[in-house]
């Protein structure tokens, strides 16, 4: 049995929510989210409670480790997307280089990371970037699209140890290496 998968999601005011033909529509003050259900898993709507439950569907028994993964995964994106709809959620990064920047340029982001061509990285819809100086913000209704755009960023120039030069999360710390000790 999923300990995850078994309890309810709580729906605050302001939230919609639509479920049919195997999907779960979400819609709130940041934007609209979908999701295709797996077909081991049911999801209901109650009204009455502001709640939404997940359970198996006939013929799936806890036992089934996929269906469990499945009942608990279903479950999670849910929250998630509830979440996401009301608060959002927003990633922070920062450029750390000498004559390293980070630029927008209309619906492109421009880094210039020390290689002989500028990186333009086009922004999805649905995701907002702000850049000041060497940070950048990027936010959106959607944990996965905010999640992923933010490493493909960051995959451009991994922060080096030896130095600290390259793309990195705000909170991140780096560890440091020495470098080579020259003379005796």
């Amino acid at each position: 049995m999923s300990r995850i998968g078994k309890k309810s999601v709580a729906v605050p005011a302001g939230v919609k929510i639509a479920v049919k033909d195997g999907q779960v529509a979400v819609e709130g003050p940041k934007g609209k989210l979908s999701i295709k259900v797996p077909h081991q898993v049911n999801v209901k709507w109650a009204e009455s409670e502001k709640a939404v439950n997940v359970a198996l569907n006939e013929g799936f028994s806890s036992e089934d480790k996929t269906a469990n993964a499945q009942w608990g995964t279903t479950r999670a994106h849910i929250r998630n997307m509830i979440d996401g709809v009301t608060k959002g959620y927003e990633k922070k990064l920062e450029v750390v280089g000498v004559g390293w920047t980070a630029a927008l340029a209309g619906k492109d982001l421009k880094m210039t990371l020390g290689f002989a061509n500028a990186i333009v990285m086009p922004i999805p819809t649905g995701l907002t970037v702000k850049v000041d100086k060497q940070f950048v913000s990027v936010s959106g209704p959607d944990k996965q699209m905010v999640g992923q755009f933010a490493a493909a960023m960051r995959a451009f120039r991994k922060p080096e140890p030896y130095n600290g030069k390259g793309v990195k999360y705000v909170e991140e710390v780096i560890k440091r290496k020495q470098g080579k000790q020259f003379g005796a």
